[in-house]
């Protein structure tokens, strides 16, 4: 067909024939909400780096909670600020530890809402790293007997699902070997399968306190130039038990996203991260950009490019939208 014969923009013309044409549509079920929870009584500390972020005490985790409940927003993932930190990272498998305690105070006043927690040892860790240090290194299998121990702690307490983050080799069949053996073979495993060494994670690092005290992650998160390496990543996950299958960060990587798609069947999600959220909040208060229409435009890239799932810290503001219709 060639002009005039068809002209694009007939359809174009009308809002009405644009909604109802659109190839791609984002809901408010897509987004998991990520929430700091830090320990002690009365704190509530904006992140400065993600302005409307914030480290919270428990009693405010469980009020942003219900807000992001009545907004649609079905699930939250909780990262923790112990009080503490050591070597081993006890907080992070200890009963009482703090991402424990908010589980079990989620569960029983916003029990609609599904808990998913993030297990890694790096915002438990002295050191900053996501497990036990061995000569200058975190030590791969020595970290896997803490993420199974830190999993089932959340299981225990109530969690809805467990995501590792920690990028071990190894870590999703530990983690649902010892969940099916301790009789929860029914909590899903979302996986970080393909999460690449990123400087997007910046602002992320002073909402979890967790920088590395010294080198970087490179030896254990991918290399930015690596595509054909997040399929193998991928896939070894899908093997060992994954029920989710993650990409992040999001912007930089919607090729791969794209690639994980077309390639598996499993549900994909992707992190929307901090360093993304920062830029497009930083834009919109210089006037740079429209802050919300290009916050929308982000996160349908993401369903675009076939992600099921989106964990976005603009996830109560797209749902607002959204609801506005």
């Amino acid at each position: 067909m060639f002009f005039p014969t068809f002209r694009a923009r007939r359809i174009r013309g009308k809002e009405v024939f644009r909604r109802m044409v659109r190839e791609t549509a984002l809901s408010a079920n897509d987004l998991i909400y990520p929430m700091f929870s830090a320990f002690g009584k009365g704190i509530k500390k904006e992140i400065s780096s993600m302005p409307g972020i914030y480290q919270q005490s428990i009693e405010h985790i469980v009020e942003e909670a219900q807000e992001v409940y009545e907004l649609g927003v079905p699930a939250v993932i909780l990262f923790g600020i112990p009080e503490t930190k050591d070597a081993v990272g006890s907080d992070a498998y200890a009963e009482h530890g703090i991402i424990q305690e908010t589980i079990r105070a989620l569960k029983k006043q916003v029990p609609g809402l599904a808990v998913i927690t993030d297990v890694c040892m790096c915002e438990y860790t002295d050191h900053g790293h996501c497990g036990i240090i061995k000569d200058g290194d975190v030590d791969n299998d020595e970290t896997l007997e803490l993420l199974a121990k830190e999993a089932l702690s959340h299981a225990e307490a109530g969690a809805d699902m467990v995501a590792p983050s920690d990028m071990m080799d190894g870590r999703v069949m530990a983690i649902r070997e010892i969940l099916d053996n301790h009789g929860y073979k029914h909590i899903p495993l979302m996986s970080y399968a393909v999460k690449y060494a990123s400087g997007y994670y910046g602002p992320f690092r002073e909402a979890a306190e967790s920088t590395p005290q010294f080198g970087d992650r490179r030896s254990y998160q991918m290399d930015a130039g690596n595509r054909r390496e997040a399929i193998r990543e991928a896939r070894m996950d899908v093997e060992e038990g994954a029920d989710i299958i993650m990409v992040k960060p999001g912007l930089p990587y919607l090729d791969i996203v794209r690639d994980l798609r077309e390639e598996f069947d499993l549900p994909v999600a992707v992190y929307n991260v901090s360093g993304e959220y920062s830029m497009i909040k930083a834009a919109g208060r210089a006037g740079w950009i429209d802050e919300e229409r290009v916050m929308m435009e982000t996160l349908l890239s993401f369903k675009r490019a076939g992600a099921d799932l989106i964990l976005t810290y603009h996830a109560k503001e797209a749902a607002r939208v959204l609801k506005r219709g």
